[in-house]
């Protein structure tokens, strides 16, 4: 965790060090998009929390400590385990939603190999129909795109299309988490043409140059980034003001979280920012230093359970649901059992939660 917090140090001089004042890229946008919702933030954070545990009996069953709540009756419908890349992620039928839900787990605090790769600030060019010029950070595009946890992922979407129609698809994660959530929402719209996708991500570093946040505000318009206080994620990879052409550059719409003390009395506000993805009066207003706001987000905690490694804990009844490689990457699915969802509904704005 140390080392881990050393390198988030030296990220964060690194970040200082593009102070500068020049004319900024603005991308394209929609003057207007879909409203905010916080009960609905306040039910997507819980999943993302949830995929950082390591047990997979109580996961798989959901019956884990963070397995409840607002997210009971949750069925998970395929559990895939990316060992080698410490990598997981989760898809299961949310009915109070009326969703299929996917969750992916972010860096984890005690893996030194995902700090190093989360800091690799390599880009590559996005090889989507109709996006030339959109370049993505090469660690995060791979650790979506280039381990098991893709064809799993997608696996268990086709199988919910086929039970359920085209219902809404939610897409969250924390961290790394929310870097490979917002790349599957965009796959899920662009190669698996997906008509209802929602991305809220929670504390997500940059994933791409403007050109890719421009098409990816088109693409996958229904998306926040959810960021707080002064946590340091959301100001990685740097933004350079002075190479607006090849800087990376959030996508928008970013909701900020920052506490107003009033006497005695403490208050979160809620501030919702504009439409560039760079709004300077969001969390860009302040010094991205801190590693505790990045940790929790609305009182959730947002990390590993105390095994603090890589590992996983599996139980031979859970095992007949699947089988793990000999690498020790795991997929289990399973058929759900209790969930009704209305097929074709659309969009899910969250209203309905309220």
């Amino acid at each position: 965790m140390e080392r881990g917090r050393r390198w988030l140090g030296l990220a964060f001089l690194l970040c200082l060090s593009a102070s500068c004042v020049a004319r900024e890229l603005k991308i394209k946008h929609k003057d207007s998009g879909p409203a905010y919702n916080h009960t609905l933030a306040t039910i997507m954070v819980e999943y993302a929390s949830a995929i950082y545990l390591s047990d997979m009996q109580e996961l798989f069953t959901w019956t884990c400590p963070r397995c409840g709540d607002k997210t009971e009756g949750f069925e998970v419908i395929e559990l895939v385990v990316d060992v080698q890349h410490c990598l997981q992620a989760f898809v299961g039928v949310a009915q109070d939603l009326n969703s299929i839900v996917i969750a992916f787990r972010g860096t984890h605090g005690n893996s030194i190999q995902n700090w190093v790769e989360d800091l690799y600030w390599k880009q590559l060019d996005l090889n989507y129909p109709g996006m030339p010029d959109a370049m993505v950070h090469h660690g995060f595009y791979s650790a979506y795109h280039n381990t098991t946890i893709r064809p799993g992922i997608l696996n268990a979407v086709k199988r919910a299309k086929e039970l359920y129609g085209d219902v809404n698809i939610m897409v969250t994660g924390h961290s790394m988490g929310g870097a490979m959530a917002a790349f599957c929402g965009l796959d899920l719209r662009v190669n698996c043409l997906a008509e209802s996708v929602q991305v809220m991500t929670f504390g997500q570093p940059r994933i791409g140059n403007a050109v890719f946040a421009s098409y990816y505000s088109e693409l996958v318009p229904n998306s926040f980034r959810v960021t707080n206080g002064h946590d340091i994620v959301p100001h990685l990879p740097p933004y350079y003001h002075y190479f607006p052409q090849k800087t990376y550059h959030h996508f928008p719409r970013e909701v900020w979280l920052y506490n107003v003390n009033l006497e005695s009395l403490v208050y979160t506000i809620e501030k919702i920012c504009d439409d560039t993805g760079e709004d300077p009066s969001c969390s860009r207003s302040v010094t991205g230093s801190s590693i505790s706001d990045h940790l929790v987000y609305f009182g959730v905690e947002l990390m590993g359970d105390p095994s603090g490694s890589c590992r996983i804990v599996t139980d031979p009844h859970i095992m007949k649901y699947g089988t793990a490689d000999p690498e020790g990457n795991l997929v289990l699915s399973k058929t759900p059992v209790g969930s009704v969802l209305r097929s074709g509904a659309g969009s899910n704005d969250g209203q309905s939660i309220l």
